[in-house]
């Protein structure tokens, strides 16, 4: 198996904090197989699926509650280092969620909060 290699973009600045609108994809279509739980950090990359510089996101899940494969919700997102974000953070952007290598969800921005 090929590693896979990536970069965290890790630029200096506030957290930043988004509503967005989070469609996992189902095992079917190569998302995870099971639900995931609070607190969710996977990988947030912006570019396409060849780009491998991905933001630190944490989905807001609510404590005790799931989120399941093949379902959509609207979430916070909570981006840890905030530095160079506000190109992407605009109403209506789109990106893809990943663990790794492996796209797990596809997101779009409903409301910009700013800063947490």
């Amino acid at each position: 198996m090929e590693a896979f290699a990536f970069i965290d973009r890790l630029e200096e600045g506030p957290p930043q904090r988004v509503l967005a609108r989070v469609a996992f994809l189902s095992k079917a279509e190569g998302g995870r197989g099971e639900p995931c739980f609070g607190p969710y950090r996977p990988n947030h990359n912006f570019g396409g699926a060849a780009d491998r510089e991905f933001y630190i996101g944490q989905l807001q899940i609510p404590s005790g509650e799931a989120v399941l494969p093949g379902e959509t919700y609207t979430l916070e997102v909570l981006f840890l280092n905030g530095g160079g974000l506000s190109e992407f953070l605009q109403k209506g952007r789109h990106w893809r969620i990943q663990e790794g290598a492996k796209l797990v969800a596809r997101a779009e921005v409903l409301e910009v909060y700013g800063e947490a």
